[in-house]
């Protein structure tokens, strides 16, 4: 398992429909599981959507088989608490975009952090993505995360917006640490150029310093 946020761009894979409404953070990975460490091979994998029963295949990993890469659901999906556990179990799973009408909007931050992908589209934009994979279950979706497009067989491409830093971290496949790094020498130049410039507002040495 690679722990950390990778890189998105372009995706084309099967989809899963998980057709319920209000799946909240609990449902997607229950609360005893948070206490585990996520440096297992498997991370929080095995724990996605663990006391949910009727499943579709694809919805979470079976028999040594990872979950669907893209997960297509209903409205308000990631509700509830703001655990980051529930994006880390899906993202340990395999799962690289949720396709939904809606998202709650601490998850839809955490997703974007940990390089999921969270597609809003119409209600009716979703249920037609939903018939085409229901008809055709091996069919692949195609997502452009630069194109801002969603494409399914019979159905036309359809658009999709996203906030901008939201889609700079997940091209980039950064958080907002790696997205501070990144810029570590652009920062030190300022700093230096700032106590150039201004020297009054550096506070001298000793003050800096802790007490023992």
């Amino acid at each position: 398992m690679t722990v950390g946020p990778q890189p998105f761009a372009a995706l084309e894979a099967p989809a899963c429909v998980l057709d319920r409404a209000n799946l909240d953070t609990d449902q997607i990975v229950p609360a005893r599981f948070l206490r585990k460490p996520r440096s297992a091979p498997d991370g929080y994998a095995p724990f996605l959507f663990r006391d949910l029963e009727g499943l579709p295949p694809g919805a979470r990993p079976a028999e040594g088989a990872p979950a669907a890469r893209i997960l297509l659901t209903g409205p308000n999906f990631g509700c509830g608490s703001s655990r980051e556990g529930a994006v880390y179990a899906l993202v340990d799973a395999g799962v690289r975009a949720v396709v939904a009408e809606s998202f709650g909007d601490i998850f839809r931050a955490n997703a974007a952090r940990n390089g999921l992908l969270c597609v809003r589209l119409s209600a009716a934009q979703v249920a037609a993505l939903m018939r085409s994979v229901t008809a055709s279950p091996q069919a692949r979706l195609r997502i452009d995360l630069p194109e801002q497009t969603v494409a399914a067989p019979g159905v036309a491409p359809m658009r999709f917006e996203i906030e901008s830093f939201s889609k700079q971290l997940l091209v980039a496949g950064q958080d907002e640490i790696g997205f501070t790094l990144a810029r570590a020498a652009e920062i030190a130049a300022f700093a230096a150029q700032a106590e150039a410039e201004r020297p009054w507002l550096v506070p001298p040495p000793e003050r800096l310093r802790t007490a023992p």
